[in-house]
């Protein structure tokens, strides 16, 4: 049989005191989280960016003793199964070990044939053993926060610009490679040079599109930005809802993987063209885009 995630710590504490901070769950997880944690049957949600989405219910609440959650609905960005973790449960067993007490968490189907499995495993060892064990110590955990890890603009961003995020195991130089070789992955005709600090080139999709990119940020295996200088939408009242905006890709790496955060700044809710352009980004970087960098070739998205 397949081991389910799991991981054990030993604190001086008493079984009620770790029993209250697993129950705080905003105190070590998030504090983007919805909904009551602390009693049987409550449901609630947690958000992290646009990265990671589930909703839990408390189907076992011992006091002291036991906590159990049931995964009822879960979306990740980065994998093939958004739904990976749904109907999965966690596990929280406290017992008492002489002078000290030992919690056990476990994430009953969370095993390493789960596409996700390498960052989730190595994201519940940082909240568990270092978020969660500082909460019952000290008193304060390291949660992610409505600040840190984001920046009020990346707040911002996340909230109104269209943002996507993907996961692939190439390094980030393989990434910045594939990105910047814009034909590779950008269903279109292209003019122009793609590669270097202030080049510039057009993308044309038939008579429907055409905008103009200058690079004005190139940070190698870190970050790309686009300013879109000129652009012509046929699709809406405003034809050049583009102009003026700008297109970013930021990498990282991230347990053992590499994050591409794409973001395209002042593509927004209320503009006429956001439904049609953030679907055609998204099926761009979730498709075309993760295709080129873990297969070498692009894919087309649009007849």
């Amino acid at each position: 049989m397949t081991a389910n995630y799991t991981t054990t710590l030993l604190v001086d504490h008493s079984a009620q005191e770790v029993f209250d901070a697993i129950n705080n769950v905003r105190g070590w997880w998030s504090e983007e989280i919805e909904g009551q944690t602390n009693k049987l049957g409550e449901e609630w949600e947690y958000h992290y960016q646009d990265v990671h989405r589930c909703k839990m219910r408390i189907i076992e609440f011992v006091p002291n003793q036991k906590v159990v959650w049931k995964v009822l609905d879960n979306y990740f960005s980065f994998t093939s199964d958004k739904e990976e973790w749904k109907n999965n449960t966690l596990v929280f067993e406290i017992t008492e070990k002489g002078n000290q007490t030992q919690l056990q968490v476990t994430q009953i189907g969370l095993t390493p044939e789960y596409e996700c499995y390498d960052i989730c495993e190595n994201a519940w060892n940082t909240y568990i053993q270092k978020s969660l064990r500082s909460l019952i110590t000290t008193g304060v955990g390291q949660p992610n926060s409505k600040v840190n890890p984001q920046t009020e603009d990346e707040k911002r961003m996340a909230k109104s610009n269209f943002t996507t995020t993907l996961f692939v195991k190439q390094s980030p130089e393989e990434v910045f490679t594939a990105i910047n070789n814009v034909r590779g992955w950008w269903q279109g005709d292209i003019e122009g040079n793609t590669t270097q600090l202030d080049d510039e080139f057009s993308y044309r999709m038939n008579d429907v599109h055409f905008s103009k990119q200058e690079i004005v940020e190139l940070i190698p295996n870190e970050k790309i930005t686009w300013l879109v200088k000129d652009s012509n939408l046929s699709f809406t009242r405003k034809t050049d809802e583009w102009t003026g905006t700008s297109i970013s890709f930021e990498i990282a790496e991230i347990n053992n993987k590499t994050q591409v955060r794409f973001t395209h700044v002042g593509l927004v809710p209320e503009i006429e063209c956001y439904d049609g352009c953030s679907s055609a980004w998204e099926q761009l970087i979730q498709e075309s885009l993760q295709s080129l960098i873990t297969t070498g070739k692009g894919t087309k998205v649009f007849e």
